[in-house]
């Protein structure tokens, strides 16, 4: 061959290799293409299976929350469903599908919520309701169930909080994960802290502290008995018990509050232990009934205080059904209230047979701990029963447990009132009995507040009622410990309004024949405080005004917070400022 030939030939090769290298790379992109379709078919396909897994598990979840359904019927569906969702929404192809701009944003969206409604039931609630193959309480079911998952449990929340936060959400989406982010923000933290509070790490000792709402002070009422509760491994065992006879009254404890706290509430607040609930702060209580117990019962470590009253515990028997103390007589969610706060007054007389009465509360506390202590109720209403009795402040806790104190933050069975108005703007209204009279099981409260806001400033009003609707002989006829200590059928309030952080007091009225203004000058938990002095006698009504001003900042929405009354209105309130 001539080296002519050879040459065209050498120019010749590189041209034909060209379209063969563009076949390959079109045949290449198509393949890309039709794997794309695919995995869009594929993740669709798998979408209509979450979809529908998640709709049913929302469907069964109203049922049981609208009464329709009972959890212990509902839980296997439950459970099949948000196990058909979670298992696939965890495809591998849909997780390299989440990676695309905008579209796996809503991928990553679905599969977190699919996952956390999963985990949620199949990992926690299943384990714990248990079944005949199941073993130990439902507090060890518990401690097992969430010491397994809660960083499972946690790393799933966070993620479904980062997501929430994308742009890219469409609405179909943006609902559902904000559904589930609202039950996760909720429960993750609680299944973190678990463990810990279960003694899973240890044997945990808490007070658990008896609110008395006859003798009504700001966070429920007279600290009338106290128990020590034991927690190992789940097991739950009561300690020592206590009740004011065992304290050393008048003696103050070693507790640091603040000067606008004794200002308010005067001495007794730390020397008396009956009176440690006067301050609306559940820390400062807490604290301060840890400090009797360790300086006049023994010096327990103690990793939190819990504190329940009769409201509460009439909701619980709901969930336990009723049950028979050492009297031989029945407690039950119907009569808990009346027997607990004024019929055990007429069986003794409290200052000749004092043992008799706290006898009673101690045999008392003791069955209705046992009862809970072997799981034996309703896990359904006992979770009703807490979350209401905790938005009505018969339910407070308090650890000084890191992890737990974050967890519990800003919710209501802290105890806290907000320290600013970015996501409601709360007033606090109280009313302390101040005359040692256990009248409170009669008496009618109201609370009302508006706020009204204009260009340049904002103005909050608070008013609060007090009506005692006893004729002067019914009145007189009460056991005389029910009747106040010294006036006898004749009685005393002091009533406290918190205003709004940032706030000041501009005014202060009242009606009734005895009330006056006791302070007005002082702050205290970051608030401005008025305090108003009221003497009634039966048959009598009195109500009190504040008047607070403040800038014209963001306020978010108006909400009063108030004692847990026997027979206290619903608060009524208007708000005008747009929150």
């Amino acid at each position: 061959m001539s080296a002519g030939s050879q040459d065209a030939q050498s120019i010749d090769e590189p041209k034909s290799g060209r379209p063969s290298r563009r076949r390959r790379i079109w045949i290449i992109f198509a393949l890309i293409v039709i794997a794309f379709l695919l995995a869009v078919c594929w993740v669709g396909l798998r979408a209509i299976t979450v979809k529908d897994g998640l709709i049913k598990s929302q469907e069964l979840i109203g049922q049981v929350q609208d009464g329709e359904g009972e959890v212990d019927d509902v839980l296997p569906e439950l459970s099949e469903s948000a196990a058909s969702a979670g298992a696939a929404a965890s495809d591998p192809v849909w997780w390299v599908m989440e990676w695309i701009p905008v579209v796996g944003d809503n991928l990553k969206g679905v599969r977190l919520a699919a996952q956390s409604l999963d985990a949620l039931v199949n990992d926690v609630a299943l384990p714990v309701m248990g079944n005949e193959d199941s073993t130990g309480s439902i507090t060890e079911r518990l401690l097992e169930a969430t010491d397994d998952q809660a960083t499972h449990i946690t790393e799933l929340a966070d993620g479904l909080e980062y997501v929430s936060k994308s742009p890219f959400l469409v609405s179909v989406v943006r609902e559902g994960v904000d559904q589930v982010d609202e039950v996760m923000s909720a429960a993750a933290p609680m299944i973190g802290v678990l463990p810990t509070l279960l003694g899973g790490e240890g044997q945990r000792k808490y007070l658990l502290v008896f609110q008395n709402n006859a003798e009504t002070l700001a966070l429920g009422g007279s600290a009338a008995a106290q128990t020590l509760v034991k927690v190992d491994e789940g097991s739950i065992s009561i300690g020592a018990q206590g009740d004011s006879g065992n304290y050393q009254n008048g003696v103050a404890v070693d507790v640091d509050v603040p000067p606008s706290a004794t200002e308010l509430y005067t001495s007794y607040l730390v020397d008396h232990i009956n009176t440690s609930m006067s301050r609306p702060d559940f820390p400062t209580a807490a604290k301060i009934m840890r400090a009797w117990w360790q300086r006049d019962i023994a010096d327990d470590e103690i990793a939190g205080v819990v504190s329940i009253d009769p409201l509460a515990l009439s909701r619980i028997l709901k969930a336990t059904g009723p049950i028979e103390l050492a009297s031989g007589e029945v407690l039950s969610e119907e009569n808990a209230v009346s027997l607990l706060l004024s019929e055990v007054y007429g069986r003794w007389d409290s200052y000749k047979e004092p043992e008799l009465v706290d006898g009673f509360f101690a045999d008392t506390a003791a069955a209705v701990f046992d009862k809970i202590a072997t799981g034996d109720f309703d896990l359904k209403d006992m979770l009703w029963a807490i979350t209401e009795s905790a938005s009505h402040g018969s339910v407070l806790v308090w650890s000084d447990d890191e992890q737990v104190a974050d967890a519990i933050e800003g919710a209501k069975i802290s105890g806290v009132l907000p320290a600013d108005n970015a996501n409601v703007t709360t007033m606090g209204i109280y009313f302390n009995n101040s005359n040692g009279s256990k009248i409170d099981y009669f008496t009618e409260t109201a609370t009302t507040a508006t706020a009204v806001c204009e260009a340049d400033a904002a103005t909050f009003t608070a008013t609060a009622s007090l009506t005692l609707p006893l004729t002067q002989r019914q009145a007189e006829a009460l056991p005389r410990y029910v009747q106040s200590m010294t006036f006898g059928a004749r009685f005393r309030d002091w009533i406290f309004v918190y205003g709004p952080p940032g706030t000041t007091l501009a005014d202060a009225t009242f009606n009734g024949d005895e009330v006056s203004v006791m302070h007005r000058d002082i702050d205290d938990l970051g608030r401005p405080v008025v305090a108003f002095e009221a003497w009634f006698d039966p048959g009598d009504s009195v109500d009190v005004t504040a008047t607070f001003v403040g800038g014209d900042g963001d306020y978010g929405p108006l909400e009063v917070r108030t004692n847990p009354m026997v027979r206290g209105a619903k608060p009524v309130v208007t708000d005008g400022c747009g929150g």
